[in-house]
């Protein structure tokens, strides 16, 4: 397969935003229709918590995972499902971790506050507690244009046609959609995104579409140009040092406590006010 290089936008290029519609009802054309999608949605959400389950514990979320767990529903819905799956466990992979660094952090602040004897009397120790595997308690469907198909109606008071799969083989649901005014008029000359998402909340479905929006960011001529380094970690350079600083919300927690922050990255001191004001004052930021 080849690797598609990633493109990077510069600052005056249109940058893509993904916008939603949501709450667009399925109204039900007949009985049979979406009896059909509800026997359907708890097979998919099973084998859906079989991979998010597999992700969290003891593989790496991979969205092109062959298949391996065993199901009726058909190979498209089977890798709508992997996908599905992979994107939620690897959300939870990435929350855990910066939750387990944060935990790191909070702990070396503990110990370090507490040699220098300024630990508040009721500080307690921070402890870190294992994290929960996803566990999928409503009925939520991903789907893409392999097994969901929206279509523009034609001569008919519907506004589109959801064409879906079902567990029956060759036999697709066609289910009516139609836009309430502040619908059309989100989606007004926008092109609707092909994958869309299923939603059943109290016997109810709930169709949700979307569509990209390019934005172009513009700088006015007369802005001041202030040369700051933003990465992971949050840094300036100071003026004096010509060292990085680390800028975090723990900052706000040493100033609280302390008149004076002392940073490790140097010999690096300053009054503190507030945390902002002590980290953004322009005579600790460079001109380019």
């Amino acid at each position: 397969m080849k690797k598609r290089n990633r493109r990077h936008t510069g600052q005056d290029e249109p940058q893509t935003i993904t916008k939603a519609v949501t709450h667009i009802r399925l109204e039900e054309a007949n009985v049979g229709k979406l009896a059909a999608l509800d026997a359907l949605a708890p097979v998919y959400s099973t084998l859906c918590q079989q991979y998010v389950t597999l992700f969290c514990t003891d593989e790496h979320p991979d969205r092109f995972r062959a298949t391996c767990f065993a199901t009726p529903l058909s190979e498209r819905w089977h890798r709508v499902a992997i996908q599905q799956a992979a994107g939620i466990a690897q959300s939870w992979r990435t929350n855990s971790a910066q939750a387990y660094q944060d935990y790191l952090d909070d702990l070396l602040d503990y110990r370090e506050q507490e040699a220098e004897g300024i630990l508040d009397a009721d500080a307690k120790e921070p402890a870190w507690r294992e994290w929960n595997i996803p566990t999928l308690l409503q009925t939520c469907i991903q789907a893409n244009v392999n097994v969901a198909i929206l279509e523009p109606a034609q001569d008919s008071t519907f506004d589109f046609w959801l064409k879906i799969s079902t567990l029956e083989f060759r036999k697709q649901l066609l289910v009516p959609v139609k836009l309430a005014a502040y619908h059309s008029e989100a989606l007004a000359g926008k092109t609707i995104n092909t994958s869309v998402t299923l939603n059943k909340r109290e016997n109810a479905w709930w169709l949700t579409l979307s569509y990209d929006e390019f934005v172009r960011v513009q700088t006015g001529p007369s802005a001041p140009v202030v040369g700051v380094d933003v990465g992971i970690a949050s840094a300036t350079r100071s003026r004096v040092h010509n060292r990085f600083i680390r800028i975090d919300r723990r900052s706000e927690a040493y100033c609280s406590t302390s008149s004076t922050l002392e940073r490790r990255s140097g010999e690096v001191t300053n009054r503190c006010r507030s945390p902002l004001t002590t980290f953004l004052n322009p005579r600790w930021l460079r001109e380019p």
